[in-house]
């Protein structure tokens, strides 16, 4: 009986561990591998996993189906966090310009009650860092 009641609870422990983390999948991509005896056909997930409290991460999953690959994908977002500094606004302290490959992202703190103003990714990505007053422009 003592036993049953340590499982339960070393249960309820991990559920509250994971419940803290959110999750959402950005994109998901069939895509092809062309081998000798024909076409692999799999799956690639891109998923942002964030905690709403200045932590993120954005992970890229592979896997036969799409459920497996949303399961790497947020193992990998795991591995990659980032901690994002939040002011007392729940914005960013400082105006920031990012570069990655041809986009370009810019950041820049709002006053209180702005939200977010963001397009695409870069939305999800903020609100799942817990980012509630920000202007943000995403260009290719």
């Amino acid at each position: 009986m003592a036993e049953q009641q340590q499982r339960r609870k070393k249960n309820n422990r991990t559920k509250e561990k994971e419940s803290e983390w959110q999750e959402r999948v950005v994109q998901i991509r069939r895509v092809t591998k062309v081998v000798k005896g024909g076409k692999n056909l799999s799956f690639r997930a891109i998923v942002v996993v964030g905690n709403e409290k200045g932590q993120v991460g954005v992970g890229v999953g592979k896997a036969a189906d799409v459920i497996g690959a949303v399961k790497k994908g947020v193992a990998d977002g795991k591995k990659h966090m980032i901690e994002v500094p939040l002011t007392k606004s729940n914005s960013i302290p400082h105006p920031v310009n990012g570069f990655g490959g041809g986009a370009k992202v810019m950041m820049r703190p709002a006053a209180p009650g702005t939200g977010v103003i963001a397009g695409g990714a870069v939305r999800t990505v903020l609100e799942l860092a817990g980012v509630q007053n920000i202007l943000a422009k995403q260009l290719g």
